[in-house]
């Protein structure tokens, strides 16, 4: 994943999925859980992290530190994506197409979080394959990290933006 540093900035975080897990000692069974968190600022910026502790807000808080420390960029074009994608990681593929003005965000619980806090309004999702939360993050920022904005592919055909549009 390419890092961005960022100033200090609002970002909004979700969490995707906590989960209780059991470490078996002598004395019986540890208990621990591990939160999945992304956080986004609504503006095409978003970052997932894992955190692993004792206590849920703990895990939860460690997630969030670990996600912002891993924030990406996201062409938007008119609050949706620019063109369809599919992402893919482990068994779970996730298919990203852009909708029209007034459609809304049609995705799974797991890729809804993602589109949701990077503020992408209008967008068509179908998960394929696995539905572990983990591997559906990890999928659609396969996918999202495909996308190139206009000004991208422009320059790199050595066109105008009016050409490619």
């Amino acid at each position: 994943m390419a890092s961005i540093e960022f100033e200090e900035q609002e970002l909004v975080d979700k969490v995707v999925h906590i989960s209780r897990v059991a470490k078996v000692v002598k004395g019986g069974r540890r208990f621990s859980f591990s939160a999945l968190v992304v956080v986004g600022d609504g503006n095409g910026r978003i970052g997932w992290g894992l955190g692993k502790a004792n206590e849920v807000p703990e895990a939860i808080r460690k997630g969030i530190e670990h996600a912002r420390k891993n924030l990406i960029e996201v062409p938007l074009v008119k609050k949706t994506i620019p063109y369809g994608v599919t992402g893919r990681f482990g068994a779970s593929r996730v298919l990203l197409k852009p909708a029209s003005e007034g459609t809304g965000v049609i995705a799974g619980a797991a890729t809804r979080a993602v589109v949701e806090t990077a503020g992408i309004k209008n967008i068509l999702a179908k998960s394929l394959g696995s539905n572990n939360p983990h591997n559906l993050i990890k999928a659609t920022f396969d996918g999202l990290l495909q996308l190139k904005s206009p000004d991208q592919v422009a320059h790199k055909r050595g066109k105008s933006v009016s050409e490619i549009l």
